[in-house]
């Protein structure tokens, strides 16, 4: 008996059978529909974006004119101008600067913000300066660093912290006439001879009168009082009478002493006494020793005012730059922080105040870990925007400290339109500028595709 095997095959596929034409006929029709309405905006992107990019980097290799062709040298000249490298220089300071700081305000401030009540007003508060446009904040930056403390509003703080602190000169302007008993020093101090006994008039000029202490006395009768024994007394008074008249070097009836002047009593180069002139500019020491001193009055009362800090001097032009920058953009940081907070599992943060965690263990090592991908994506997206920079670099900074605090966008500007008119090393700059943002676009679109996934 034999057995048959029967080798089993697949049974053929069916024949491919192709689309109705009324199918075919509908999907062209909305091939056509959608390239209708996304023609418009190819075009839109073709000029605006397309065309200036491919343009700008032909003309890269042309010099200024644009008629001669010049290869690489608009790049080799970039790259050896020195306010480029200060560009490229200051450019990389927002890059690292900027960005960290803005990503470290928002995250705090986000943390800090699920904890008050009034959350929605207080974002709302901080997010306010990005409605103003970058022209209006340059100006109102470039009016609050005003160095003049009558104008700019920081300097005025500083000022007045500083005056409450170490207090001010009393008679910035004042000085001595020539010949009048007063002899000048090398430091600004005036100094006197005089020995126990003695009664000094020291005259002073430079003093409006309406610039007088308004307890000031007149100084007639503390000059004309009698010299004591044993002490070394006088007067310093403003050597000029009101109206006219009087006599140089005498105290006049109509001459006001000069209140809260420092006066030391100097022996051997040490001092040996101090005291401050009374309202009506009379001072005295007591217990000297006989012998003749010198009487001084120190510099630090003729020194002149404390102005502040030159925010927009070339030291710190590009700091305070991107202070403003940063009052604009914290609140968009801290927006985009605070979504990523309030998406984050409340039970693993129950979890670990369960088990005993602090707060700061938990923000460390749970909040942080988890909001990664947002804190990457902000940072990224901040580091494209103060790559092209251009508003408030170009607004606030004065004109002679312009070229300090120049980034990449400032000099392609000025190169091209700002004087320079050489818009081949412009076109370079504006290359140079597109490969460098070409880059961190590239990750946050990656980025971007991957949390899609």
């Amino acid at each position: 008996m034999t057995a048959t095997v029967v080798k089993e095959t697949n049974p053929p596929p069916p024949p491919a059978t192709s689309q109705p034409p009324r199918v075919r006929r509908m999907r062209r029709r909305g091939w056509l529909i959608a390239s209708l309405f996304v023609l418009p905006a190819l075009l839109l992107l073709g000029a605006l974006v397309v065309y200036p990019v491919l343009f700008s980097i032909g003309r890269s290799f042309f010099d200024a004119s644009g008629d001669k062709f010049v290869g690489g040298e608009n790049y080799t000249e970039m790259f050896q101008d020195p306010a480029t490298l200060k560009a490229v220089r200051n450019t990389a300071i927002w890059v690292v600067v900027a960005p960290a700081l803005l990503t470290g305000l928002g995250l705090i401030l986000a943390v800090l913000v699920e904890k008050i009540r009034w959350a929605t007003a207080f974002k709302l508060l901080l997010f306010m300066p990005m409605a103003v446009s970058f022209l209006a904040a340059g100006i109102i930056f470039r009016l609050a660093y005003d160095e003049d403390p009558d104008k700019g509003v920081l300097n005025a703080a500083v000022v007045a912290v500083h005056d409450a602190v170490k207090g001010t000169s009393s008679y910035p302007t004042a000085r001595a006439r020539e010949g009048q008993g007063l002899t000048k020093e090398s430091d600004g101090s005036y100094r006197a001879t005089g020995s126990p006994g003695d009664t000094l008039a020291l005259g002073l000029v430079g003093v409006a009168p309406k610039d007088l202490p308004s307890g000031a006395e007149p100084a007639a009768g503390a000059a004309a009082r009698p010299a004591e024994p044993g002490a070394l007394s006088g007067v310093v008074y403003l050597d000029f009478t009101p109206g006219g008249g009087g006599e140089q070097g005498k105290v006049d009836p109509k001459e006001s002493g000069l209140p809260e002047v420092k006066i030391e009593a100097v022996r051997d180069g040490e001092k040996v006494a101090s005291t401050t002139t009374a309202s009506d500019g009379s001072f005295r020491f007591t217990g000297l020793e006989q012998g003749e001193y010198e009487v001084r009055l120190p510099a630090s009362n003729f020194s002149p005012p404390y102005d502040g800090i030159s925010w927009l001097g070339p030291a710190l032009v590009t700091p305070a730059i991107i202070g403003a920058y940063l009052w604009i953009w914290t609140g968009f940081a801290m927006v985009l922080i605070g979504a990523g907070l309030s998406t984050l599992p409340r039970d693993a943060l129950e979890a670990a105040r369960m088990d005993g965690a602090n707060e700061w263990q938990i923000f460390r090592k749970i909040t942080v870990p988890l909001l990664a991908p947002v804190l990457t994506v902000v940072f990224v997206t901040l580091v494209i925007n103060v790559m092209k920079v251009f508003d408030l670099v170009y607004i606030i900074a004065p004109g002679p400290v312009q070229e300090d605090a120049t980034v990449l966008a400032t000099q392609m500007w000025l190169v091209s339109f700002g004087g320079g008119n050489n818009q081949g090393l412009g076109s370079a700059l504006g290359v140079l500028l597109l490969l460098l943002v070409v880059p961190a676009m590239v990750f946050n679109l990656r980025r971007f595709r991957r949390s899609q996934r």
